[in-house]
């Protein structure tokens, strides 16, 4: 699996994503695969549940410092911070209105 997200992450341009496609997805599977293994089927999915939403609140303060540092000319330390207060935020606000 590592080494197919790895080729993904060669075809796509910029070359930057070779580096995510190759870290990220690969961590989750094999946490996944360990959680399987200890804690069984039910428990990881709800894990798996709670990774999507979390990929989801990343996607979007991703959007919003890239927005802020681009169109807005923010510092980086400044848009960094308020997008981990807002990942936080989209995390669990997406955990509580859909897990909970």
């Amino acid at each position: 699996m590592v080494s197919a997200f790895a080729l993904l992450g060669e075809l796509l341009k910029p070359k930057s994503f070779a580096g995510l496609f190759g870290a990220a997805p690969s961590v989750s599977l094999a946490t996944l695969a360990l959680t399987v293994m200890k804690q069984g089927k039910s428990y990881a999915s709800i894990e798996a549940r709670s990774m999507l939403l979390g990929s989801i609140a990343f996607i979007v303060s991703a959007a919003v410092i890239t927005r802020l540092m681009m169109h807005r000319k923010m510092q980086v330390l400044a848009a960094t911070t308020f997008g981990i207060g807002l990942w936080f935020a989209c995390a669990f606000g997406l955990w509580y209105g859909l897990l909970r």
